[in-house]
């Protein structure tokens, strides 16, 4: 008897929908793809729909709806930190009762009006989600398992270990202890959106020195040998207020919150340096002990502190662990695939056999668009477009990047998770040292100092960077090889901040950040073999394995899902190609776009 499970994420930020038939994911999206809402946190209807078609059923084939996490003891939490800080905090209760006697306190019912019908519901820890989304899909056996993120119902973090088809906590942190929340309130005290910006002061860090860093382990953060801590929570308002960070933060960072959109000063910098610095030691010291708690050689992690590619670097590097594996989708939306995991294994009792690599596919669990959908997209759009054979565009592709031309990529379903990885990519020469300010000025519309990632093929990446391990997510930072590396002057050594952004630092500029790592993605033909194939052209064509690797989109906007949602975005922006499947497109032969002259920044919410 077949078995299909509806995993469901939603209204808290990056809804999601996952379709398992007998323990196979069979698709995976976030809303935001299909509705062009970033972070849209509304319930996934057009995801779940997706999933259905992929899977070629109906919400009637449905043997159960999953929700990744226990909405009543949420609403506990939350009746019991007001309890506890009243009288402060009124208007943040409202604000929140307002939400959940209108819509978190009927979910179930919800979910059954939204796919109408009569399907049963039910629910997941939401830390055992993120726990499950890290370990079933990974390729080990058994495993370590470390949670970390803002909050679920109670817990902040947890760690365990995945042995068969079982999944045991050992040990949890709870509310208002958390390191998400630690890493959300330096976010916003930076100027950055929460929920949304906290990778931007990941990439400021390296601009910067961790000057303050003892003064938030001496003030703010109490953390024990073993990883675990407590929040000062004199010096954090997310508790009873509407802001993350209270007035005494800002006497101890000198200053006050950075307003949003103002130019960044070398404060900044130094905050955002001290802030991963702390948030490093914590992940290593709770490494070390799930380690030594479990005796396990392997490590999974999920939650949206495993978006930390900087940490889950040094955890692979200094770590006790001799492989970690993370889930590509680790936030949020992965809790959907983690909900549907688990009720397959632990609600009915399935076996799990590990998969070779792992499970995630790639992580390419999206829709897809073929050749006829997209000749029909080109004909309605009328834009000139050249067809290329298989076997002849890899090389073209390779020849207009070697040109320093930006290509934007689609190809295959789309990813499930935060990043690109090959399917809805923009691309770029990573020699040229112009690469990165010109994608993120006139492509991306976002700040300079961002810095970009690089696809390497697997089988040469440990020529470049100092790593010699699958990174297929682009969820590891590594150091660039030294001998890769171009010795700065003395004059360029006395530069402060972003003054260090345009300095070549290797063979390599446009990946490389200015502590000398790059976030790394390897690439395996078997996982996607067209962009594979590209990469090994570029190399015959320049002799350099890699290519510049961004997400297909510009700031304030989600990844693209469709073919037209690419050629809006190329349209609108300085790319000089796109490549639709077996179509390219070049901007000079397109005809004029009707909003080709809007300013594309002022449309979105610049977070």
């Amino acid at each position: 008897m077949t078995r299909h499970i509806l995993g469901i994420s939603a209204f808290y930020h990056d809804s999601a929908a996952c379709l398992v038939r007998d323990g196979q994911i069979v698709a995976a999206a976030q809303e935001e793809r299909f509705s062009r809402r970033k972070h849209d946190a509304r319930f996934p209807a057009q995801a779940a729909q997706y999933c259905l078609q992929e899977a070629g059923i109906t919400v009637q084939d449905l043997d159960c709806v999953g929700f990744y996490d226990k909405p009543l003891v949420t609403f506990e939490r939350l009746l019991e930190t007001h309890l506890t800080t009243a009288p402060f905090g009124l208007r943040l209760f409202w604000k929140s009762m307002a939400v959940w006697l209108k819509q978190k306190l009927w979910i179930p019912q919800l979910i059954r009006d939204e796919l109408s019908c009569e399907v049963e519901v039910l629910f997941g820890d939401h830390h055992e989600s993120h726990a499950a989304s890290a370990f079933y899909p990974s390729p080990f056996e058994e495993a370590a398992v470390l949670t970390t993120d803002g909050v679920g119902e109670w817990t902040t973090t947890s760690f365990g270990f995945g042995r068969g088809n079982q999944v045991h906590t050992l040990a949890e942190i709870q509310f208002p202890h958390s390191l998400g929340l630690l890493y959300t309130a330096f976010t916003y005290f930076t100027g950055f959106k929460p929920n949304s910006g906290e990778y931007k002061l990941m990439g400021l860090a390296p601009y910067g020195e961790p000057r303050f860093a003892q003064r938030i382990l001496d003030e703010v953060i109490a953390i024990a040998d073993d990883g675990s801590f407590r929040l000062n929570l004199d010096f954090f308002n997310y508790v009873s207020g509407l802001t993350m960070t209270s007035g005494k933060m800002e006497r101890l960072l000198e200053g006050p919150v950075r307003r949003p959109e103002s130019p960044l000063t070398q404060r900044e910098m130094d905050i955002a340096a001290s802030c991963q610095k702390v948030t490093e030691e914590v992940l290593l010291r709770m490494a070390t002990t799930a380690h030594r708690e479990t005796g396990l050689k392997q490590l999974c992690m999920a939650g949206g502190v495993a978006l930390n590619c900087v940490g889950n670097g040094r955890i692979l590097r200094e770590g006790p662990f001799e492989d970690i594996w993370i889930q590509p989708a680790a936030g949020d939306a992965g809790g959907a695939l983690g909900v549907a995991l688990s009720i397959w294994h632990r609600y009915y009792d399935q076996p799990r056999i590990p998969k070779p690599g792992d499970a995630m596919e790639g992580s390419y669990l999206g829709p897809s668009f073929d050749e006829e959908q997209i000749r029909l997209f080109l004909e309605s759009a009328q834009a000139p477009a050249e067809k290329q054979h298989d076997s002849r565009l890899p090389l073209r592709v390779a020849e207009f990047l070697a040109e320093e031309k930006v290509v934007g990529w689609f190809q295959g379903r789309m990813e499930f998770g935060p990043r690109a990885l090959g399917s809805r990519s923009i691309l770029g020469d990573p020699r040229s040292s112009a690469m990165q300010s010109q994608m993120n000025l006139k492509i991306k519309y976002r700040e300079s100092f961002r810095p970009f990632a690089p696809s390497v093929l697997r089988e040469c990446v440990q020529d470049w960077f100092e790593m010699d391990v699958d990174s297929p997510y682009m969820l590891l930072v590594a150091p660039v090889k030294k001998e890769r590396l171009i010795e700065m002057t003395p004059e360029q050594e006395e530069l402060f901040g972003i003054e260090k952004l345009n300095v070549p630092r290797s063979q390599i500029p446009s990946v490389t950040h200015v502590d000398y790592s790059a976030r790394v993605q390897t690439v395996r033909r078997e996982v996607n073999e067209k962009y594979y194939d590209l990469l090994q052209s570029f190399q015959k064509l320049t002799g350099c394995p890699l290519v510049v690797n961004t997400s297909f989109n510009v700031r304030g906007e989600p990844i693209v899902c469709t073919p037209e949602d690419a050629y809006r975005c190329f349209m609108r922006t300085e790319m000089d190609v796109l490549v639709l499947g077996d179509y390219i497109l070049e901007k000079k032969d397109q005809p004029a776009f009707p909003e080709a002259d809007t300013d594309w920044k002022d449309e979105f919410e610049l977070d």
